[in-house]
């Protein structure tokens, strides 16, 4: 069993919620149940504001449940409109966020509403590694994976960003600078696209 990771109090956590689900089918899919009847987006919102709580969640205008929900477990909600369809929307909508709420940001954590078996252990050392690199990425078995660290001197580039790739850019832009995090969790590797992926 890992020690428990040291979380600087001055990194904001961003839960991106705020998705159209288009390949899940008409329903929201973070409002469907895993195996233990648990939303999905739930799980994932607990587990990031387990290790980081201080948190932005972005949902969708349409969906006061599940918003009362995360506001309820103690995230500051942002409420994503028809017209920031793209991720890329939706991310600076909760940096900016962040920023005005938590204005002595010194981090980010961003990570996704649909990928609720991460563990809550590799999100604090995701967030530890702030304190060696601006940009922080778990790996599994040489596969990348999320959630995703940055410095706050890379906000002005993740604002830059447009469409639906989210943080990639910057990702590649940094690409020698990232520190790429070894651990042994599935989890940052599995989202939930469809419902077959429920399973």
């Amino acid at each position: 069993m890992l020690a428990a990771s040291p979380v600087p109090s001055s990194t904001v956590g961003i839960l991106l919620a705020g998705g159209f689900s288009r390949r899940f089918g008409p329903q929201n899919k973070l409002t469907q149940r895993l195996t233990d009847g648990e939303m999905i987006g739930i799980r994932s919102a607990r587990t990031l504001i387990a290790a980081l709580p201080v948190a932005i969640a972005v949902v969708r205008e349409n969906d006061p449940d599940f918003t009362v929900s995360l506001a309820a477990l103690g995230y500051h909600v942002v409420l994503c409109h028809m017209q920031h369809a793209l991720m890329a929307d939706s991310l600076k909508l909760g940096i900016q966020s962040a920023q005005a709420v938590f204005p002595h940001l010194t981090g980010l954590v961003i990570a996704l509403a649909d990928m609720p078996y991460i563990q809550v252990e590799t999100i604090r050392q995701v967030t530890a590694g702030l304190a060696q690199a601006s940009i922080v990425q778990p790996v599994m078995q040489g596969q990348p994976g999320h959630p995703v660290a940055f410095a706050s001197r890379l906000i002005p580039e993740l604002l830059a960003i447009e469409g639906d790739q989210g943080a990639r850019e910057v990702l590649r832009a940094h690409q020698a600078n990232i520190l790429r995090l070894e651990c042994q969790d599935p989890g940052i590797l599995k989202d939930i696209d469809t419902p077959a992926d429920l399973g």
